[in-house]
């Protein structure tokens, strides 16, 4: 039984539909330097899945017709992947917009020396994981010393002019420590501003809110510790119907590391493919079908549409 469609239904909406492609969302692995306790494909240093270059080649071909608002590449860590340069050189030689989803810690890395400079030079914008600005929040949910490093690698960008610049965007995404949601996103990037500007001189573009999801590696703490029914209660009572029109799946699509079709990262640790008659490989990308989709969901979906909602790009609605 899906719950969420019943939802939906009680608001008036006849299942959930895609109305454009307006981002393509790609997977480049689930390789990464981290083991963070609220990730939700489960990525670790331990993974091998990994993007090959006969798909991305696949993907600059399809975004060449979908002409998307932006291209973002997540993972894992997506700077570990060997064709991440080459990848990025293809769509920015294309004329796209193009974003990086970063943990930050990965510029710290061996062999990462020159990468921000590489993207300084093709103007990439970078969402980096800063899930708080305190060290023991960070630390409980990256691992010790990640906030040092996450510190260090945001001063240096910011050397760049990253945060600084107009041109070179810098956002910064907010992840609650347990099975709460997240708070006010205008007021909790005051507090960043302040806190991170006050003790380190620490700029950056905008904060993202994003809730955690009950699924992959959060979702499995939450039922170790017997507190996933009550997450999930909270997620369904929060349930914000303004949040329908601006859900990332309306306006997205996203790409597996193995060129399966998603409708969103969620889905995608999930294994729910695209369905309802679109095609479900990037071999087989039909735009019109896909730009017109419906939408795979289930419970999970909850978790977009609580309080102010949650999307790749923050907060859906300022009332709850």
């Amino acid at each position: 039984m899906n719950t969420f469609e019943d939802r939906l239904a009680q608001v008036g909406a006849k299942g959930l539909h895609a109305s454009d492609i307006e981002m393509i969302q790609v997977n480049l692995g689930l390789k990464c330097n981290q083991e963070c306790v609220h990730c939700h494909v489960n990525a670790s240093p331990h993974r091998d899945e990994m993007m090959t270059w006969p798909v991305m080649e696949r993907i600059v071909i399809v975004a060449r017709k979908a002409r998307p608002r932006l291209v973002d590449l997540t993972g894992g860590s997506p700077e570990l992947n060997k064709h991440f340069r080459r990848f990025v050189e293809a769509l920015h030689g294309e004329g796209h917009t193009v974003q990086v989803r970063t943990n930050l810690t990965v510029l710290l890395e061996p062999d990462m020396e020159t990468m921000p400079e590489f993207l300084k030079e093709h103007r990439i914008q970078l969402v980096g994981s800063m899930p708080c600005y305190l060290e023991e929040n960070v630390c409980a949910q990256r691992g010790q010393g990640a906030y040092a490093k996450s510190i260090a690698a945001l001063k240096l960008l910011n050397s760049l002019g990253y945060g600084i610049d107009s041109g070179l965007v810098l956002n910064l995404i907010y992840n609650p420590a347990g099975p709460i949601l997240p708070p006010g996103q205008a007021d909790l990037e005051a507090d960043y501003r302040r806190e991170l500007g006050e003790r380190f001189g620490i700029g950056f573009s905008n904060l993202l809110t994003i809730a955690n999801m009950p699924i992959g590696r959060f979702g499995g703490t939450l039922e170790e510790q017997g507190q996933l029914d009550r997450y999930m209660e909270l997620l369904r009572d929060s349930f914000n119907p303004c949040t329908v029109e601006g859900l990332m799946c309306r306006h997205q699509l996203s790409v597996g590391w193995d060129g399966r079709l998603y409708d969103c990262d969620f889905n995608l640790a999930l294994g729910l493919t695209v369905d309802h008659g679109a095609p479900d490989h990037i071999e087989h990308f039909d735009l019109t079908g896909l730009a017109q989709r419906r939408v795979v969901t289930g419970d999970h979906c909850f978790g977009c549409t609580a309080g102010q909602g949650s999307s790749c790009g923050g907060a859906l609605a300022s009332n709850t």
